[in-house]
């Protein structure tokens, strides 16, 4: 035996948040004598055999990690790693334009990194969604011992010691529950995180602002023009139709004119002096006006 079989064999183990799960009973080692699971006698449950790596020996206990929460951190602590290098390798060749060829290799290699983890990324969701169901029924069935044992505390069958019994043993569950709800909550704000670091490092490079400006300028000169050949048109007024007619108001009609007046008196034209006038006619005009003076 190993010196870790010594330490960890006959030790009780409890999880992260203090509930006792069982004792270990022994160890299944490798080739080279290092331990791949410890077996665990969890009682009812039976014996159950657990990674090596799920434990930790503290003093005269042994702690269980969950599995979820090893593969979240690990999941995490190489795709921060993932990104750094990523940024690393973009600034290197932002200030040498010549190793951009040489980068292009490493560049693919972290991007397939990328999406391998992303693809550990949605099994771990999975995982950690199914632990939350889990945990909402621990949740439900410590809540319902309480309640229970407040209802036969109430009706005298059972006594003050053993309700106060019941409702510490239900209020210890409910906080574990809780803790690691609120701890998985908090894994799952840090993947959503790296997600978004992930899509502003490999999405596209959006054009400088002074570019933006220029084109912006261009666009805008170009439909200033188009509006300017485009001549306004004259408004029309609208008229509106009257629903009912308009009456017109009633003139008298004119009588047509009678006989008598429609004879106008036209002057006679003067006779002009020609061959054919008597002379006799002159000469007493030439008498009269003499006479007259």
């Amino acid at each position: 035996m190993t010196n870790d079989d010594i330490e960890i064999i006959g030790k009780n183990v409890k999880d992260m948040y203090g509930t006792f799960m069982g004792k270990v009973v022994g160890t299944i080692t490798d080739i080279d004598g290092s331990i791949q699971s410890v077996g665990i006698d969890c009682g009812s449950q039976g014996l159950q055999q657990i990674q090596y790596e799920q434990l930790v020996v503290q003093g005269e206990v042994v702690i269980f990690i969950p599995k979820w929460r090893l593969d979240s951190q690990r999941l995490i602590r190489e795709k921060q790693l993932t990104l750094r290098r990523l940024k690393a390798l973009i600034d290197i060749v932002s200030e040498n334009d010549d190793m951009k060829a040489d980068a292009e290799i490493i560049h693919e290699k972290y991007k397939s990194k990328l999406v391998s983890l992303d693809e550990t990324e949605h099994e771990i969701k999975a995982i950690l969604e199914a632990r939350l169901t889990e945990l909402n029924e621990q949740m439900k069935s410590a809540k319902m011992l309480s309640f229970d044992a407040k209802v036969q505390f109430k009706s005298n069958e059972i006594s003050d010691a053993t309700f106060e019994t019941v409702k510490s043993c239900t209020t210890e569950v409910i906080e574990h529950v809780t803790h690691e709800t609120a701890e998985i909550a908090n894994v799952k704000s840090r993947i959503a995180d790296l997600e978004l670091e992930v899509q502003e490092i490999t999405a596209p490079p959006t054009p400088d602002i002074q570019e933006s400006a220029v084109s912006y300028l261009e666009t805008s000169e170009q439909e200033q023009q188009i509006v300017q050949t485009i001549l306004p048109e004259v408004p029309v007024e609208s008229t509106t139709i009257p629903s009912e007619p308009i009456e017109a108001p009633s003139t008298p009609i004119p009588e047509p004119p009678t006989e008598s007046e429609a004879k106008f008196a036209f002057p006679e034209p003067p006779q002009q002096v020609t061959a054919d006038t008597s002379k006799d006619d002159n000469d007493n005009d030439w008498l009269a006006r003499m006479e007259a003076q």
